[in-house]
């Protein structure tokens, strides 16, 4: 791999096989930046990561800033999929604005993720960035809606400009055409022309997702990817490796 992903930790030797789960004999220590091996010399052996933090949000948080810091262009973009009561799935886009103690995110409730969510309130989001690697993060999980004192604490955050289109605009609603909620738009401008006291209404507010299952997967040069998994086990996360 490069070194860009230099964060992977060196796999513990595995009990049964004495093996590495990267090719390596036991107790050696398989760099990141080493040229993996390839067919008959790799070991087929998962492997446990032995450095991998154990809480998957704060790793989250974690690639989240490095990608960040790599000048990723949107780091907090994230597909949201979601299904209705009588199971048809859709997905989206939507932006990753806290992780703790779960992912969340805004939106208007009246929307049809937002209507979905609350007939079906599970969901799963996917990250995904280029910079300094090929990263993705998968969750999966139940969904809760914010409490209206985090809601309201985002919604002040928003510029005056959001605000007033998020009021004029019931989302996922048939509009004749733009003009039309360029009017609303206006209108709203006429009631609070100063922008900064734009009331959040009732349809707007937030939903979280607590997950249950949050994979990390990274790309390798040769096609073996790494995935590791954290899943929810009786109130404790197991980590575990997946082959690719």
């Amino acid at each position: 791999m490069t070194a860009a992903a230099s964060s992977w930790p060196r796999i513990t030797p595995c009990p049964s096989h004495g093996c590495t789960g990267r090719g390596g004999s036991q107790g050696s220590n398989v760099s990141d930046e080493e040229p993996r091996a390839a067919g008959p010399a790799r070991q087929d052996c998962p492997g446990v990561p032995d450095a991998v933090d154990t809480d998957p949000i704060r790793l989250l948080a974690q690639w989240l800033e490095t990608a960040r810091g790599a000048g990723e262009p949107m780091p907090e973009a994230m597909a949201l999929a979601t299904a209705s009561a009588d199971a048809v799935p859709s997905a989206r886009m939507v932006i990753l604005r806290g992780v703790d103690p779960g992912l969340v995110w805004f939106t208007d409730t009246g929307s049809d993720k937002g209507v979905e969510l609350v007939a079906n309130p599970h969901a799963a989001l996917v990250l995904h960035w280029l910079r300094p690697a090929h990263r993705q993060v998968r969750a999966v999980g139940p969904v809760e809606a914010v409490g209206a004192d985090e809601a309201d604490a985002y919604w002040h955050a928003r510029p005056p400009g959001a605000r007033r289109a998020a009021v004029a605009s019931l989302q996922s609603q048939v509009v004749s055409g733009r003009a039309e909620l360029e009017e609303r738009v206006a209108e709203v401008a006429r009631r609070f022309p100063d922008g900064s006291d734009v009331p959040r209404p009732s349809r707007w507010g937030g939903f979280r997702l607590l997950p249950v299952s949050v994979e990390f997967w990274e790309e390798a040069p040769d096609g073996l990817h790494e995935r590791i998994r954290h899943r929810l086990r009786d109130g404790a996360w197991a980590v575990e490796r997946l082959s690719p």
